[in-house]
């Protein structure tokens, strides 16, 4: 007869609802029977449904349901009381960046790089203006060489490249590790910066939109420029009551569009027409330049909100007809960070990383793959 697990059917309760599954699922029912004290699984039964949820097996055996919070400063605001429990997705996630970040610093460390001169150089208290300005002139991110890009997606590129050129590894990613079933959430974060004088990472839900994307990322650049690690909702359409994430998003705004420059080039109307015109001018999206007319004060905020809401509907509809997915060498650096990608094979060949570590650092399963991401990163 096969040994039934006494496990306390609270914890299976916990992590089923944690998991976030639906009756919809198949393996719901089979679940909320043990979760429900009704039958109880078997060890390895038990093992499939902590894998299932997402959930460490040895929680499943503590007394009590363990309280999870986020691990950095968490700056969201957003008006959903589900928020306050973070899922195991935005966990796993962070906790994964957390220990590529570790090892890039001990990387940066061991190599002496000097310490990233803008980290820490700004404060919330400081002109907004002021510091888009030393962010845009840091980074080569001017309106000067806006016009050499053809699409803002050129643009968002160009951004990523010129943030790691500088010392700050930027990842971009819309899933949970490599699990393509694990899709990251836009409505619980946007994206997340983890602040550190020697290795400085950006993280940008890449299943977001790709005009939200660019936003967030200047927007986590400008947490790094102040300083702090922050957990962010970088979102164009609230009000953020958080003093940080206000002047984030206001500098993430002026660095992409310069005000003074957007009150010289409107022509008054907030119209499809004329925001297509003016993101081809700034190489960003529609939705970043409808922010900017209302910062500029052309449009109040009520107003602000319904032609936001609309043209995010049209730019959804647009984006939903374009294929997803890509090359993996073409994406699994951008998951990662290139330049962390580059120091991790380097590190592997020269003989101080162990080749089973860069698999797992690189989220790369076998070495055919690792030599893969080499050749295409160009340090095979």
């Amino acid at each position: 007869m096969t040994e039934r697990v006494a496990v306390s059917p609270t914890l299976l309760r916990w992590a089923l609802d944690r998991s976030g599954l639906t009756e919809d699922d198949s393996r719901y029912e089979r679940f909320s029977r043990w979760a429900s004290g009704d039958e109880q699984p078997t060890f390895r039964q038990l093992e499939t449904f902590a894998t299932a949820t997402h959930a460490p097996l040895g929680y499943l055996f503590l007394p009590t349901p363990p309280v999870e919070t986020v691990p950095i400063p968490d700056f969201r605001t957003m008006g959903n009381a589900g928020i306050l429990t973070p899922s195991p997705d935005l966990l796993d996630t962070i906790h994964e960046s957390q220990m590529r970040h570790d090892w890039y610093r001990s990387y940066a460390v061991e190599h002496d790089y000097e310490p990233l001169p803008f980290v820490g150089s700004a404060s919330v208290n400081d002109p907004v203006v002021q510091v888009a300005d030393d962010i845009r002139r840091t980074i080569g991110f001017t309106m000067d060489e806006r016009p050499q890009y053809r699409r803002w997606e050129d643009a968002l590129r160009r951004l990523i490249d010129a943030i790691e050129s500088v010392g700050v590894l930027v990842m971009v990613s819309g899933i949970v590790g490599g699990n393509t079933r694990r899709k990251l959430d836009p409505e619980e974060f946007r994206g997340f910066a983890l602040t550190d004088p020697k290795a400085s990472l950006i993280f940008v839900n890449g299943a977001d939109s790709k005009s939200a994307q660019i936003f967030t990322m200047v927007h986590e650049l400008a947490h790094i420029w102040v300083g702090e690690t922050a957990l962010s909702e970088a979102g164009m359409a609230t009000q953020a009551s958080n003093a940080h994430e206000r002047w984030a998003n206001q500098v993430a705004a002026e660095v992409l569009v310069p005000i003074a420059n957007l009150r010289n080039d409107y022509r008054q109307s907030a119209d499809v027409g004329e925001l297509q015109r003016l993101a081809k001018l700034y190489k960003v999206s529609t939705l970043v330049v409808l922010k900017r007319i209302h910062d500029a004060g052309f449009l109040q905020w009520d107003d602000y909100q319904k032609r936001y809401d609309s043209e995010l509907a049209r730019v959804r509809e647009i984006t939903a007809t374009k294929g997803s997915g890509g090359n993996y060498y073409d994406t699994q650096p951008l998951r990662v960070s290139q330049n962390f990608a580059r120091a991790v094979i380097v590190d592997a060949l020269e003989g101080r990383t162990l080749f089973r570590d860069a698999y797992g650092l690189l989220g790369a399963a076998k070495r055919k793959t690792f030599d893969g991401l080499a050749e295409k990163l160009g340090v095979a």
